[in-house]
Parts: structure tokens; C-alpha cells; sequence
């Protein structure tokens, strides 16, 4: 079977420019043409620019004033209009090829691997599966997105460190996660007396925690996000907020010690409560002001200052020790001693039998 390779020009010319020439050829004004075809000037302008489409009752029009037949004009329309379609489409892939450059820095695999995107072999349809996962028709401009941008204005990234791209990636899943809960407007009073009925979760099972944690949280105004860990944005946990009622508190298991998780939630809470709704608030390594002040929140909600002081004063750290200590005060004796070990009060090895760790699948 014989086919016809067409071949289509890749420039795009309005049918305005060849009614321009007939109207040349038949010493016609184009105000004259406006009052024969009993139209406005100015409607008639946007059909000489190719903004305007001649319709086939244009078409019609133009035939009985100019004499050429009404079927070249939509044809020129015609082609004109798919001439157009085909440069925006080859610009359309042209910049899906440019952002393919993208698609590991914006943690493609680890958003597959948690159901938030799909599982694509182009890469150009892995850049789609990321705009409509960021919500944007370009990946350029997630830089420019409020709740990002403060992470990539930063110039201090250094090799090893967290990228702004993954922590975009980490912090849009915890922002869709959290549009699909619901949770009573934000009440700070009742967050803080809620924080109590977090301590003797520390001694049950993941299972047996994760959904009433939540649901406790909800009824603060609290969309607490357990999700996965994303190497390169390389944090605990962060808050922010959608609207002014609801607060985001994402948290992950890095690490997958259950101290640290304990250790992470009550920071990330202490935020909440203690600090602005304005910006972002991820976890600093360099410690400020802000951070220093949600760890010392943290620690002194999972162990009461007064009974800490009296235990470290003793000095006796053997096992036997810490789960006593911890069977007072109501907590998981592995949160005694991942504070001993921060503390350098024993070596990072000693009684790691104490302390659990968590399975994501578990989580």
C-alpha cells in the first residue's frame, strides 16, 4: 500500500496576509472591506493578525466581496491553525526534554516507590508525572513556589548536605497527604494538654499507635504526615501550615530508631506551639535559636527535668538502671538511653538492645 508523505511547512501564516494581498491587487482599502462586509474595522484587524479565526460564515462573506472561493479561505484557516498546534507541541516536548535533567533531583524513584506518582519509562513522561504531582505546567517554576523558595534562595547546599529540589519533593507529599485528611481548626490549648496522652504511646507497637496518635492530633488541628525518608532531604521531621486553621506536622522514621522518632514528633510539636505560621519549619542543623528551643521542649516533655537531674546525678547507667528509671516515669526505656547517648553520658554502643527500632512497613 503506496502512501503520500505530506510535507507541511513549519511556518505559520495567517490567512490575514493573503487577504491583504487580494485587497492589494483589487485597490481595496481594508475600511472598505469593513463596511461591504458590513463588520467593524476592528474585527476585521484581528483576522489581518491571525488572532481571529475566519469562521466559515466569514468565509462565505469574503467570497461575494473578493471573489475568491470560500473553501480556500478556511483551508488557509486551517493550516494555519495546525501550523500553530505543530510549534507549540515540538516547544511543548523541547521543554519536557530540558526538564528531563530534573527528574532525579526531584526524587522521582522515591515518589514512585510511595505511590505518588507512576512508574514511567521516558523521561519525558516521568517530567509529566512530576508537574502534575507539584502542580505546575513547568518544573522551573516549583523555585518560585512560596512554600519552596526560601530553600532554594539558600547558597549553603553543600556536597552530602539536603537539596531544595528534595525537600520540595518531601514537603509536596506531606502537603497532599495532609489535603486528604480533615481535623478540627488548630487549638493550641488543647495541643498542649494532648501531649501527655503522647508519652505512654512510647510503649506500645507501631501498629498499635500510629492511628490513634493521629486521630488525637486531628482534634487539635494537627494533619500529622508519617511518611518515608528522603535521603537528600535529609530530615526528621517539619511544620507548616495550610490555611490558618490546619498545621502540617510531617514526620519520618530516618534512622528508624524509635527515640529519635519520639524525640522528632515532640520537637516538630513544640514548633507548633511555640513559633510562627509564616514559613516552613525544617529541621537545622546548625541549631538556631528556634530549633534549640523545640529540643529542649522535647526533651523535657519525654523526660520531666526534675527526675532526669536526679537520675544523671546518681551516675549509675548500668541496664537495669535505665528501665528502672523509665518504668517510673512511664516511658520506653530506649528514649533513656538515646538522650544518655546524645549526651555522651555512655558511648553510642552501650544498651542499643534497649532501644527499637521502627519497620516502615510497619508504620
Amino acid at each position: 500500500m503506496a502512501t503520500d508523505n505530506a510535507v507541511h511547512s513549519n511556518l505559520a501564516i495567517p490567512p490575514g496576509e493573503y487577504l491583504e494581498e487580494v485587497l492589494g491587487e483589487l485597490g481595496m482599502a481594508k475600511s472598505e472591506l469593513a463596511r461591504r462586509m458590513s463588520r467593524p474595522a476592528t474585527k476585521l484587524s484581528a483576522i489581518f493578525r491571525g488572532t481571529k479565526a475566519i469562521t466559515p460564515d466569514t468565509a462565505l462573506q469574503l467570497e461575494k466581496v473578493v471573489g475568491v472561493p470560500a473553501h480556500i479561505w478556511t483551508g488557509l484557516e486551517a493550516e494555519y491553525r495546525l501550523t500553530l498546534a505543530r510549534q507549540e507541541e515540538k516547544q511543548h516536548r523541547e521543554r519536557l526534554r530540558s526538564e528531563a535533567r530534573l527528574v532525579t533531583a526531584y526524587c522521582y524513584s522515591e515518589l514512585v516507590e510511595a505511590g505518588e506518582v507512576m512508574k514511567r519509562t521516558k523521561p519525558t513522561d516521568k517530567v509529566l508525572e512530576l508537574q502534575k504531582f507539584f502542580g505546575v505546567t513547568t518544573l522551573e517554576s516549583v523555585p518560585s513556589l512560596r512554600r519552596y523558595e526560601a530553600f532554594f534562595r539558600s547558597a549553603s547546599w553543600g556536597k552530602g548536605q539536603r537539596t531544595p529540589e528534595a525537600v520540595a519533593a518531601w514537603l509536596r507529599l506531606g502537603e497532599r497527604r495532609a489535603q486528604a485528611m480533615r481535623s478540627a481548626a488548630f487549638d493550641r490549648t488543647r495541643l498542649t494538654s494532648a501531649i501527655q496522652g503522647v508519652r505512654p504511646m512510647t510503649l506500645q507497637r507501631p501498629g498499635e499507635f500510629v492511628e490513634p496518635l493521629r486521630g488525637r492530633l486531628a482534634e487539635c488541628g494537627v494533619a500529622l504526615v508519617v511518611c518515608p525518608h528522603f535521603p537528600k532531604a535529609r530530615a526528621h521531621g517539619a511544620t507548616f501550615w495550610l490555611g490558618s486553621d490546619t498545621a502540617v506536622l510531617m514526620i519520618t522514621i530516618r534512622g528508624k530508631w524509635a527515640d529519635i522518632f519520639w524525640f522528632s514528633l515532640l520537637h516538630e510539636i513544640g514548633h507548633l506551639l511555640k513559633h510562627g505560621r509564616e514559613a516552613v519549619i525544617l529541621e537545622d542543623d546548625a541549631k538556631s535559636d528556634w530549633e534549640k528551643e523545640a529540643d529542649t521542649f522535647a526533651a523535657d516533655t519525654l523526660i520531666p527535668p526534675r527526675d532526669y537531674e536526679s537520675f544523671v546525678r546518681r551516675g549509675l547507667f548500668y541496664r537495669r538502671d535505665i528501665e528502672a528509671f523509665a518504668r517510673k516515669i512511664g516511658i520506653h526505656s530506649g528514649i533513656v538511653v538515646g538522650r544518655l547517648q546524645r549526651e555522651n553520658r555512655i558511648r553510642r554502643n552501650w544498651h542499643n538492645a534497649l532501644r527499637v527500632r521502627f519497620d516502615w512497613a510497619i508504620l
